[in-house]
């Protein structure tokens, strides 16, 4: 049977089930609820009727969930762009998350491996988030924080300080083999400690390092070994082979000692020795109990003893205690080492003078210090008998000097006594009462001679000895000041001499120190009290020094537990007041700054004190006591009201006080209230200077003592805040007026934000809020304009992002905004006594929300602060942090769970403000169009369509009032240039729909289709614009623009803008014709008159006769470096005539030399000819202004059709190249595809004129055939009907293809549209025709230039061009067209040729007559070496004029009809007036009655 189950929580099942919020299940089935429900949910603008769900798991594997998820698809990104690195090293980090993941859910785990765990994942998130580019997360606890939950400056922290550092070192380790028989010298291995650092990249990563073992060259050099080889002095040591050396292995791990052992015990288990700092760590930890004696073998000189030879010396030490027993285990080698009773040197081969410098550590026991010595004994070994040594010295010294302190920290030279082996040393008397050094020998100065151990005077011994103790002393006054009552008379020298005592000592004696100061205070208060408070002092000031500070906890434990001076704070409140009393006084006030630096502890001494003494009298003295404190207070305040501009030592005196003034409330809150305690700190605050000229550093000092005070325990109290608030208030509106000290106020406003969001979630913060209202909003909306201002001014300049406290203080204002309630607004606007107040101020809060959406204040991944920002601006909906079609999906839905879509919220809010706006819509038209398009350009559809609707109303209002709405429409265009955004507008049928209504429809549509069309270009310019376009795209997509701007809305400002930004695009591309070509167009805007003109773009305020003679200028610089002189001649001709309607010679004469200049490089400078190619962009997916439109381009130098395809298929990678020259059908113009077709073109110049006069020379023609250039030809061959095997060219016909381009070539692009294409048909007869015509022109051409000398030296472009003519005659050429066109059939098939083919006979008689004066010239011109070739060509010619052989058929029109002359023509040599023109005929005809004579 079936059940229906209804739930009130959600579950998450594999069913479908037709029920709200139920699920239909079957009777016996499981159901696994895996989350559960935790209250209503509100979320920014909907109240959800159901309980929002809280996943069961833990929060960090819940993020880790997700976020693999989310690293997924950009893993693998990485793969497809190929960036191997990151994506091996992220697969690592992903498994590795996933290995830590199963291990938290696993449940198996105690808190500590848990809290590990999570660090370990936490870490590997953010490193992924980091190098992916994505949003930093902030966290508490390893917990992802909620936003809500803290204050934002407390947000703003914790993402800032999101970094990580590590520490690098440059120490060593040394490793030194011992050799094997005695201890010899061996080898030396050295291991830098920074390299191991560096290469260690994660903690407890273990890594294996290779130490080679280097060797002395010489043994005397022994003990610097490790230095030469760290200064890699080489010459001292030798360097091993290549397989010589040590391997260990290093592991890095973070922490105290204990807290290694205790997360690493199985390092611990393998027998890892410690070994510890030689002396006393930077920082000496409370309770760390060491008593070490470090003793270096520094040296010896000995005598050589009648030998030979040098001896080899070896020493052995023992440690014996007074009774001269042995000391067992006292002697430490290294660490894991075995202590053991004896000592034995390395042993130096024959020297008598050996240096070890090895060190020994001698861990004797406190109790067995005093009375124990070293003795030193000195033997020879012998190299025969390994086994025999020979013992012929020794040297002693004490451990502790008669007067209680033990050896010095220092080099010791011991004396040397002599002995043999049979000397014994069984009475260690007989020595002892000898002296072992000569401070010793001092020191008994009456010896007698009659001893057993006679002392060697030419021998010496030398150690070293440091002492690490924490309970032993080498001072002398510090051993005097703990046995005070043993020297009354020398109290106060004592007491005054601690001072000198070394801090190591006194820190390791504190409490006992302590103790002593406090008996002799009790002792004689008034003789002794100043000297002790001295000392006091010296001390707490002593433990603020970083290697010390860790001994304040040992200084808090003994007032805590051990102080037992109940009237000290007597004197201590007597003599503090005596040192603030008399710093108005004093000229040297270091003594009372020092008691100002020790003011806690001094407090702490006081309190505790007094509660002793209330505690033994049942609160005596009660009144007296708080009375000494306020009289204290009134001194402090005294010392804080004192001008100190004059003063330097005063102003280092108030910022003592000031320094420890904070640290004192909570001694004071334990014999005061809490209101009590803030009105001496208010009263102590409010003494200060108001003004915040007193000196810079002393306003830092203040302002941080105010921070201390913010921070401290007795402002979280709210009733002390409520009186501490205002005078702290106070100093940082003063502050922030001037803009003064930012950082640090920035920083005290933080903390009061913290803490008043902490205190607003348990009780009422009402008042608080208000007067933070009322002292800071208006200060704090000018800072952050001013702050933004000059950020804007650095942007400008260096590009750089806001200064740093930017950021803190819009973490300030959104606090403050977030803590405001309905009532705390009304008051504000209540509070404005006039309408201008109100204004000014809603001026300044919408500037700084606008700049915070134009300025990048938050770096790109602070997501949480930019979503935060964002929900108090949401008027600018356009801002990037708000598009969320950026965004990953992971985080698109984690911002619309938590805010929603903020920008459909704000629309609606818009679109109600604008309705409620009424009859003063009008007031608002056209200013409001911007921000209004702004909105419609964010791609959310259902925001488009809230505003748009906004626009036919401003359309409306304005057609209502002006009878059209030209205001909107030019607005509209103006601000569409510089707001087009992401996604195009499609919304914009929502807006016809609205206008198609009413009664101006027709203006309306035509308007919005205007602005359609503009918006698709507007977006192929971005398009081009943000990617990685080439240069020909985007000047494409410019000309494109700029053209619209012109042609059809005629927006001239734009048009310009236009211009410009196509010149800097042409330079940077080197076409500097066509940049020329390019300003040229705003140069002819302007005319010769003296009109003023405002500053524009990068143009200075002028005429308009000046700018345009600049502009002349520039263009005029282009063309010379495009080589086009002549198009730069008629600007010159243009200023020439300016300058001379002025009289300004000097400019006349410039640019006449300017002209002249052109006019010789015209004649001297080689120029290319460029070739030139259509190119046909086919299909839908090229952009708007290409597709399906052909263009003719103007290549490159020396660039060839190959090249030039090559290209454009680079340029459009994802174009196919059409191979055939037909033009494409529907199917491929209407394709989703990308289709090129290029082929070659042919320019058709429009100045004949020119290129037809003989006497031009061919570089000036040549700038003709290829510069203004509109109409180009391309000729495809093709046979008409059946090709004619026998000759081709009788069925040989040209499909001529004629181009006409929009513009001329050149221009202001390399390529422009075909405006207008002709095909037409070219029959056999008239391409020969053209063939030969052109053939002769080319022949006449370079025959003119050789005739006139423009050519000179070198002729043999002329050889080749008669050879291949002649040659082509001979072989075919010509008389291929008198066999397919002279032929009888052709003439009777073709009665309508007759005229092409007379022409076709004329030109055949040109060429042979244009051939003729070519091979006189050549003649004339050839080398000797040539005349085989002209030999040649001559044989040729003639066989070329033999094969028109037969007579020349020549056809003219008679009165009596059609007739025919038959000439014979021998031509008996070169023939030079072949070629008879018609009207010479005719001539000839009437006179000569129908005979005709060739001459």
């Amino acid at each position: 049977p079936m059940s229906l189950l209804y739930f009130d929580k959600y579950v998450i099942c594999s069913f479908r089930g037709a029920v709200p919020q139920g699920l239909v299940l079957e009777l016996g089935e499981t159901v696994q609820i895996l989350e559960k429900c935790e209250g209503k949910y509100i979320g920014n603008y909907l109240l959800w009727q159901y309980e929002t769900v809280v996943p069961l798991e833990d929060s960090v594997v819940t993020e880790v969930t997700a976020t693999l998820q989310e690293w997924a698809v950009l893993w693998k990104q990485l793969y497809v762009v190929r960036t191997v690195d990151l994506f091996y090293k992220l697969r690592h980090v992903m498994n590795e998350l996933i290995d830590l993941r199963r291990q938290l859910l696993s449940g198996h785990l105690t808190q500590d491996q848990v809290r590990e765990v999570k660090r370990h994942l936490t870490v590997r998130l953010d490193w992924g988030n980091e190098h992916l580019g994505l949003d930093l997360v902030p966290r508490k606890d390893f917990e992802v924080v909620d936003s809500d939950q803290i204050s934002v400056s407390d947000l703003y922290k914790m993402v800032r300080n999101l970094t990580w550092g590590e520490k690098e070192g440059k120490n060593f380790l040394f490793f030194c083999p011992p050799h094997l028989h005695y201890r010899r010298p061996y080898g030396c291995a050295v291991l830098s400690i920074m390299d191991v650092l560096q290469s260690i990249s994660e903690i407890k990563e273990e890594k294996d390092f290779v130490l080679k073992v280097y060797t002395c060259n010489n043994e005397n050099e022994w003990c610097q070994i490790h230095e030469n080889i760290i200064r890699k002095s080489s010459t001292k040591y030798t360097a091993p082979s290549s397989n010589y050396g040590l391997i260990i292995s290093l592991q890095l791990l973070r922490g105290d000692m204990e807290q290694i052992r205790r997360e690493n015990p199985m390092i611990f288990n393998r027998g890892v020795s410690v070994t510890r700092k030689l002396g006393f760590p930077d920082v000496i930890m409370p309770g760390d109990i060491r008593n070490d004696l470090y003793l270096t073998l520094e040296k010896g000189d000995f005598e050589r003893g009648g030998k030979s030879v040098q001896k080899n010396i070896e020493v052995t030490m023992y440690v014996l205690y007074a009774d001269g027993e042995i000391l067992k285990d006292c002697i430490s080698l290294g660490s894991g080492e075995p202590s053991r009773s004896a000592y034995h040197s390395f042993v130096l081969y024959h020297n008598n003078s050996p240096r070890w410098g090895e060190i020994i550590k001698l861990p004797i026991p406190i109790d067995r210090f005093r009375g124990s010595h070293l003795r030193f004994e000195f033997r020879h070994c012998s190299t025969k008998d390994k086994g025999e040594k020979k013992l012929f010295g020794f040297a002693f010294t004490p451990l502790m000097r008669d007067d209680g302190t033990t050896l010095s920290d220092d080099i010791h030279e011991l004396y040397v006594y002599k002995c043999d082996e049979n000397s014994t040393f069984n009475n260690h008397a007989l020595y002892l009462g000898l002296p072992c050094c000569k401070e010793d020998y001092n020191g008994c100065p009456n010896i007698p001679s009659s001893l057993i151990f006679q002392r060697s005077t030419k021998e010496t011994f030398s150690v070293s000895t440091q002492l690490s103790s924490t309970k032993l002393t080498q001072n002398v006054d510090l051993l005097a000041l703990l046995k005070w009552k043993a020297y009354p008379d020398r109290v106060m020298d004592i007491l005054g001499r601690l001072r000198h005592v070394s801090g190591e000592e006194i820190v390791k004696f504190l409490q006992d120190i302590l103790d002593t100061l406090f008996v002799v205070l009790d002792d004689n208060t008034e003789k002794y009290g100043l000297l002790v408070f001295q000392s006091l002092v010296f001390i707490i000031n002593l433990l603020r020094d970083s290697k010390y500070f860790h001994f304040r906890p040992v200084m808090d434990t003994y007032i805590q537990k051990h102080f037992a001076g109940a009237l000290a704070y007597k004197e201590l409140i007597r003599c503090l007041k005596w040192y603030m009393d008399r710093s108005a006084e004093l000229v040297r006030q270091d003594h009372i700054q020092e008691a100002m630096r020790a003011l806690e502890y001094l407090f702490k001494f006081i309190v505790q004190s007094r509660i002793l003494y209330s505690r033994a009298t049942c609160g005596m003295e009660e009144e007296q006591f708080r009375s000494s404190i306020q009289e204290l207070f009134q001194s402090i305040r005294f010392v804080l009201s004192l001008d100190s501009r004059s003063s330097e030592t005063l102003i280092f005196t108030q910022a003592a006080l000031l320094n420890s003034f904070p640290a004192i409330f909570d001694e004071l809150l334990q014999m005061f209230t809490v209101q009590e305690v803030a009105e001496f700190v208010r009263g102590t605050l409010g003494s200060m200077p108001s003004t915040v000229h007193i000196g810079q550093s002393m306003d830092v000092v203040k302002l941080q003592s105010i921070a201390r005070t913010v921070d401290s325990r007795l402002f979280s109290f709210s009733e002390s805040r409520r009186i501490l608030l205002p005078v702290v208030l106070h100093h940082i509106h003063l502050h922030l007026r001037q803009q003064k000290e930012l950082l640090i106020c920035s920083g005290i406003l933080s903390s009061i934000f913290s803490i008043i969001k902490t205190s607003s979630l348990e009780g009422d913060v009402v008042e608080e809020v208000e007067m933070m209202v009322e002292s800071l909003l208006d200060v704090l909306l000018q800072t952050l304009l001013t702050i933004m201002s000059k950020s804007q001014s650095q942007e400008a300049v260096r590009g750089q992002r806001c200064p740093q406290c930017t950021g803190e203080y819009v973490s300030c204002l959104l606090s403050l905004l977030r803590q405001m309630s309905d009532t705390h607004f009304q008051h504000l606007l209540d509070n404005f006594q006039s309408k201008d107040e109100l204004k000014e101020f809603l001026l300044k809060i919408f500037c700084v929300f606008r700049n915070l959406m134009k300025m990048s204040v938050f770096p790109r991944d602070w997501m949480v602060m930019r979503l935060l920002t964002s929900n108090l601006a949401v008027l600018f909906i356009n801002q990037p942090s708000l598009q969320l079609e950026n965004a990953t999906p992971a985080k698109r839905k984690k911002i619309l769970d938590k805010y929603g879509d903020m920008r459909v919220m704000m629309a609606y809010e818009l679109f109600s403000m604008w309705q409620n706006l009424g009859e003063h819509k009008i007031h608002f038209i056209p200013g409001m169009i911007g921000p209004f398009l702004g909105v419609t350009l964010v791609p959310q559809p259902e925001v488009r369509n809230i505003m748009i609707p906004i626009f036919h109303d401003m359309m409306d209002w304005e057609q209502r009032k002006n009878g059209n709405f030209k205001q909107v429409e030019a607005e509209l265009i103006d601000k569409l240039d510089s707001l087009v955004s992401e996604g195009k507008v499609s919304a914009h049928s929502v807006l016809l729909e609205k206008i198609e209504q009413e009664t101006w429809r027709e203006t309306g549509i035509s308007f919005v289709t205007s602005v359609t069309r503009l918006m698709e270009r507007l977006l192929d310019y971005r398009d081009c614009m943000k990617g990685d376009e080439t240069e020909n795209k985007k000047i494409g997509c410019t000309v494109n623009l700029m053209n619209f701007y012109k042609s059809e809305i005629n927006k001239e400002e734009m048009y310009i803008r236009y211009i410009h930004k196509l010149c800097d695009m042409h330079l940077q591309a080197e076409n500097y014709t066509e940049a020329a070509f390019t300003l040229l167009l705003y140069c002819e805007l302007l005319q010769w008159e003296d009109r003023p003109l405002r500053e524009f773009l990068h143009y200075p305020s002028q005429s308009e006769w000046q700018r345009k003679e600049g502009l002349c200028r520039k263009i005029i610089h282009y063309f010379n470096k495009g080589k086009s002189w002549e198009f730069g001649i008629p600007l010159c001709r243009e200023l020439a005539i300016q300058y001379e309607s002025l009289y300004d010679y000097q400019s006349l004469s410039w640019i006449r030399k300017m002209e002249a200049t052109y006019y010789d490089n015209i004649m001297e400078q080689q120029r290319l000819e460029p070739e030139f190619f259509r190119v046909g962009f086919y299909g839908r997916k090229f952009p708007f202004f290409l597709r399906n439109k052909e263009y003719v381009c103007r290549g490159h130098d020396y660039e060839r059709l190959e090249a030039f395809q090559q290209r454009m298929l680079s340029e459009f990678p994802q174009a196919i190249a059409m191979q055939h020259p037909n033009h494409p059908d529907d199917s491929i113009l209407q394709c989703d595809a990308q289709y090129l077709q290029i082929y070659a073109v042919t320019p058709i110049p429009d100045n004949i004129d020119v290129l037809q006069m003989d006497r031009v020379p061919d570089r000036i023609k040549s700038f003709y055939r290829v510069n203004n250039i509109r109409k180009f030809r391309y000729d495809r061959p093709f046979h008409k009907g059946p090709k004619d095997k026998e000759n081709e060219f009788k069925s040989l016909w040209i499909e001529r293809t004629t181009l006409t381009l929009t513009h001329s070539l050149p221009g202001i692009s390399r390529w422009f549209e075909v405006e207008r294409r002709e095909l037409v048909e070219v029959s056999p007869l008239e391409n020969a025709i053209q063939v030969v015509e052109n053939k002769n022109q080319e022949l006449r051409t370079l025959i003119s230039q050789y005739q006139h000398k423009q050519m000179h030296g070198n002729i043999n472009l002329l050889s080749m061009c008669l050879n291949g003519v002649i040659d082509a005659a001979v072989n075919g050429g010509i008389a291929r067209y008198q066999e397919a066109f002279f032929d009888k059939d052709y003439i009777t098939k073709h009665p309508g040729d007759a005229e092409k083919i007379t022409q076709l006979k004329e030109l055949m008689q040109e060429q042979v007559h244009v051939l003729g004066v070519g091979l006189a010239v050549h003649e004339k011109f050839v080398h000797p070496e040539m005349r085989p070739l002209h030999k040649k060509l001559i044989d040729q010619f003639q066989m070329m004029r033999s094969s028109l052989y037969h007579t020349i058929i020549l056809e003219t029109s008679l009165p009596g009809g059609s007739q025919k002359f038959a000439v014979h023509s021998p031509i008996p040599g070169i023939v030079k007036s072949l070629w008879i023109p018609r009207h010479y005929l005719e001539h000839h005809h009437n006179q000569t009655k129908g005979y005709l004579s060739i001459m």
